[in-house]
């Protein structure tokens, strides 16, 4: 069985949280939408959007956000996710 070892967790995003951001960026971008469009959608500033798509940054999407998002693009929210789990380092196994 794994546990996340939560107090070994360093700032910005995991590994998942990433995959995520990456794959809605790729979306955006396959659809022709601008960071500026997506921060409209969801009512907040274009530099937050950049924030989420920066790996180094704590900001992410929430499944609200994720399904409102899949609303705007035309597909489902389940097309933002990683198609396996992502491993992250932080994992211990007992």
């Amino acid at each position: 069985m794994f546990y996340l070892a939560s107090a070994m967790k360093q700032p910005g995003k995991t590994k998942f949280e990433i995959a995520i951001a990456d794959k809605v960026r790729e979306i955006r971008i396959e659809k022709g939408f601008s960071q500026e469009y997506l921060a409209e959608v969801l009512g907040f500033t274009r530099g937050f959007i950049g924030q989420i798509e920066t790996p180094s940054h704590a900001s992410k999407y929430s499944f609200n956000h994720l399904n409102r998002l899949a609303k705007e693009m035309d597909c489902s929210p389940k097309d933002f996710m990683p198609e396996n789990y992502v491993e992250e380092s932080d994992w211990t196994e007992e």
